[in-house]
């Protein structure tokens, strides 16, 4: 039976502390292992974005001048229901994007720990203070909310990038307004209900769906005063632009192309099974999978090409759902076929296929999105394979003569988001961290993915604007300094302490 959208549910925004369904244009949403619609998400207008904002800047100024222990409080609430139903979100995350409910548990437990890192905010509000920095003149300095703020994050990870923002944000004391992907968007209403239970009051957290027309909204929106962006590099920069054309402060993360540098002293086993897990997992669609690997030496490439393949060939591939699930269907048809389009583009170019994932069919599925595990030989940096952000199970490897040759390859791409190096030499491996142009490496680890306590973020394409994710630098782009600089005169009769005295 043809299901039309008045048989689905719908997914629409949380404004003003309610849920609200407002639209006059709807999006599918599908369920990638059977590439059937499963429910219409509301698409904003910029009539609906306005009130978000309305009611975002309404709520700021009883939040702002809310108490520090009075917020951390309601952020300590929050991480109690998000980790009772942690299973909840990630059951919603598979079913809308397709990554197994392993990697969708995994994905909710890391931004779980932003929001622990965001209860200990007043420790990183702290300012300084300096006495007597001239005659009686004392200076202190404090960091203060910036007011309305708006986070647009990607579908690859429809919790954890909205938590490396929301919760360092609300902490701080802004008004967050959250635009998630309009592929998977349920994620987001089920964390807004959590803020409500925990008691965030009404307005201080929106969340509105849609596509460019929020986006374009909230980027020129006069009320909205800094705008945080992960998804790809050309949108990347669009947004920073924008935002910033319009006097906003923006951060910007961008697209990837992450590195592995295998140097023939690396135990191969560890690094292929490393490699096939950063590569394969969660489909490939992980801004910091790892997509290119370079050996040095023709014995190094061939011997870990065959274990790599070998590992690969052996992942279940299958519905997110199913327990017995290493790895899931791609998002989108659209996402399937542009992996397919690179591997026909790649073996035109000159790549030898090693492991070959289209045309995969799983059984009882078969319209789902799937794509199997696929991996590219003998690739030059001139293909198109190689120069091309894909977002999909698909690995190319490529050979160096020497280190300095890998590593002046890697710093070579205009991408600078992570790299990793496998070595049994500490010297190399010394060498491979200073010089490396990422802003995320890895030593003998295939996804440098750092604890919340220190910042996500890349260099070069990877990233437009200056203060990366979470950790002491999301606290900084969510607040803005003021420093005050005070005389007091001195009194006449000594010291006054305002105690009541009798005539």
């Amino acid at each position: 039976m043809t299901v039309t959208p008045t048989d689905l549910q719908t997914v629409g925004h949380w404004i003003a502390g309610a849920p609200d369904t407002a639209a006059e244009r709807f999006g599918d949403v599908h369920d990638p292992a059977t590439g059937q619609v499963a429910r219409r998400v509301a698409l904003a207008s910029a009539a609906d974005v306005d009130r978000a904002v309305r009611a975002a800047r309404e709520a700021y100024a009883g939040w702002s001048s809310a108490s520090l222990a009075k917020r951390t409080a309601v952020i300590f609430a929050y991480r109690e229901l998000l980790a009772a139903r942690l299973d909840d979100v990630a059951r919603l995350i598979t079913a809308e994007h397709g990554k197994t409910l392993d990697d969708a548990r995994g994905e909710v437990q890391r931004g779980l720990e932003v929001v622990e890192f965001a209860c200990g905010v007043a420790h990183l509000m702290k300012g300084e203070g300096s006495e007597q920095i001239s005659t009686r003149v004392d200076s202190t300095s404090y960091r203060q909310p910036l007011g309305v703020v708006a986070g647009i994050t990607p579908f690859n990870f429809p919790a954890m990038v909205p938590m490396w923002m929301y919760p360092l944000a609300l902490a701080c004391g802004n008004s967050f307004i959250l635009k998630p992907s309009e592929k998977d968007p349920s994620a987001a209403l089920l964390m807004a209900e959590m803020l409500a239970e925990a008691g965030l009051p009404a307005g201080v957290f929106s969340v509105v769906q849609g596509d460019k027309v929020a986006v374009d909204a909230l980027l020129t929106h006069p009320e909205v005063d800094a705008v945080s962006f992960v998804g790809s590099t050309p949108v990347a920069k669009y947004i920073y632009e924008t935002a910033t054309a319009h006097g906003k402060r923006a951060q910007a993360l961008g697209g990837a192309k992450n590195h592995a540098l295998v140097l023939p002293d690396a135990n191969l086993d560890v690094a292929a099974d490393a490699i096939a897990s950063a590569a394969f997992g969660s489909a490939g669609q992980r801004c910091m999978a790892i997509s290119a690997v370079v050996t040095v030496g023709d014995g190094t490439a061939q011997a870990l090409a065959a274990k790599v393949v070998e590992r690969a060939r052996a992942l279940t591939v299958g519905p997110g759902a199913d327990p017995q699930s290493e790895m899931g269907p791609l998002v989108t048809v659209e996402a399937r076929d542009r992996v397919a389009g690179y591997v026909a583009r790649g073996e035109e170019e000159g790549a030898t296929v090693a492991l070959d994932g289209r045309g995969l069919v799983v059984g009882g599925h078969e319209e789902g999105f799937f794509v199997g595990p696929t991996v590219l030989d003998d690739v030059t940096p001139d293909m198109s394979v190689y120069r091309d952000e894909i977002f999909g199970p698909l690995l190319v490897m490529l050979r160096a003569g020497s280190f300095d040759e890998g590593l002046d390859l890697i710093n070579a791409n205009p991408y600078g988001n992570g790299a990793a190096v496998f070595t049994s030499d500490g010297g190399a491996a010394r060498e491979f961290r200073s010089r490396v142009t990422a802003g995320m490496v890895g030593i003998n680890v295939p996804i440098p993915v750092p604890m919340a306590y220190y910042s996500f973020g890349g260099w070069k394409d990877s990233l437009f604007g200056d203060l990366h994710v979470h950790g002491r630098e999301g606290v900084l782009f969510y607040t803005r300094g003021k420093v005050v600089t005070e005389r007091w005169p001195k009194r006449a009769h000594g010291v006054d302490y305002g105690f009541p005295t009798q005539s």
